[in-house]
């Protein structure tokens, strides 16, 4: 069937409804946000489940963000991982949302399309999304593969604060769970919880100082432990007040891998 690229839906005017369906790989995820207000009296503004979760996604085109809504992300949000296949139809195509976090992505290589993002959302259009299997993608679509900006411990001092990337380590320290009050407005969020690890790859006798947030994988958190193999995604570059020796905490779009 007859699909749009990203960098025709990016020459949308204002909020439209997407007509063509469009084929995507998923890159990065970000944690899954509880929005809800306590406050809320209007029934037509309720909504029963108030998640939000954003995906950036491409094509042969460029990358987009695509957000899911509500009880979409009860639906699908643990079923779709970074490398998933995404065929939607009935979306729609809004001015995107600038005051949020958003991954690094330079070394994807890609056009990053940041004036539209793409909103699933079964109350205002029944959002159509499956998960297209990879034995069935033939080679002529021309998605992009996920990409990853590996760093060792030995180049770490040489990275700017917040820069992202992506680290592998032998974890060999787990410190014990942390609570930490949430900054801004995070509805009902009111703390996030986080542990520090230390973790080593043999580039140095220094190891990887950690500050990983449990995020949405609350199991894979809980499972992390000495002599473990541990892979983050995205996080990002910190350095103490004072202090030059560098740390890594975890960003909204950090993924967590345990062997």
């Amino acid at each position: 069937s007859k699909i749009i690229l990203l960098c025709d839906l990016e020459l949308s005017l204002g909020n439209t409804r997407g007509c063509l369906p469009f084929l995507v790989r998923v890159i990065h995820k970000s944690r899954l946000r509880y929005y809800g207000k306590c406050d809320i009296t209007d029934v037509k503004k309720k909504v029963d489940y108030p998640y939000q979760a954003y995906f950036e996604v491409a094509d042969q085109s460029g990358a987009m963000s695509l957000v899911l809504w509500n009880e979409l992300c009860l639906d699908w949000y643990h079923s779709i991982h970074v490398g998933a296949v995404l065929h939607v139809h009935n979306y729609s195509v809004r001015d995107s949302y600038g005051n949020r976090s958003r991954p690094q992505m330079d070394h994807h290589r890609l056009r990053v399309f940041r004036s539209k993002e793409i909103s699933l959302n079964r109350r205002n259009t029944a959002s159509v999304l499956s998960v297209v299997p990879q034995k069935n993608l033939p080679a002529q679509w021309g998605l992009p593969d996920v990409a990853y900006n590996f760093t060792c411990r030995s180049d770490l001092e040489n990275l700017a604060d917040n820069t992202a990337c992506d680290v592998i380590g032998l974890v060999m320290f787990v410190g014990r769970v942390q609570r930490i009050r949430c900054q801004g407005d995070m509805g009902r969020e009111k703390f996030w919880t986080y542990r520090w690890v230390h973790a080593v790859d043999g580039s140095s006798q220094r190891p990887f100082i950690l500050e990983v947030f449990s995020s949405s994988q609350p199991d894979v958190f809980h499972s992390i432990c000495p002599m473990s193999y541990l892979v983050l995604t995205q996080m990002r570059v910190c350095r103490g007040e004072g202090s030059s020796a560098p740390f890594l905490t975890s960003s909204c779009e950090t993924d967590i891998f345990i062997t």
